[in-house]
């Protein structure tokens, strides 16, 4: 299964690969967290992917621009651990950061690792530009 290199120290401490995106880039008010696309180059292509942390947020946020071209969001944390994810580009797959490796495909389905319950997953639109995420369980259409 392909993952990125992380070095011993990286995986026990659980330091992702994917970059943290801080405001202006976004905003969030009433459980909608919206996105401007235009401030956000790591999602123009697919296969990228930003993390969103705020203590103004009920959690962390993994976007994803995934290899089929589709939106993405997910609450950031491992079903194993609770540590962050990782888009692994031109695989369909999220990987956690630490030693367990656990992955999930892009329904957020356990593919492989030690984790034991799926990814929880939030609905996403593009509006002109602004991608809006509500941040409240969906269920999967996948």
């Amino acid at each position: 299964m392909k993952s990125y290199k992380r070095n011993f120290i990286q995986r026990l401490f659980g330091m992702p690969f994917t970059g943290l995106i801080e405001e202006p880039a976004w905003t969030y008010a009433s459980g909608t967290l919206k996105v401007a696309l235009d401030r956000v180059p790591e999602l123009r292509e697919q296969s990228g992917g930003i993390r969103i942390e705020s203590e103004d947020l009920p959690v962390r946020v993994l976007i994803i621009h995934g290899d089929d071209g589709v939106y993405r969001a997910y609450e950031n944390r491992c079903g194993h651990g609770g540590r962050r994810l990782d888009h692994v580009g031109g695989t369909g797959t999220l990987m956690c950061c630490s030693m367990g490796k656990s992955a999930y495909d892009y329904s957020g389905t356990v593919t492989g690792g030690p984790a034991d319950k799926p990814l929880r997953s939030f609905q996403v639109e593009n509006e002109d530009g602004v991608l809006v995420v509500i941040l409240e369980e969906t269920e999967s259409s996948e």
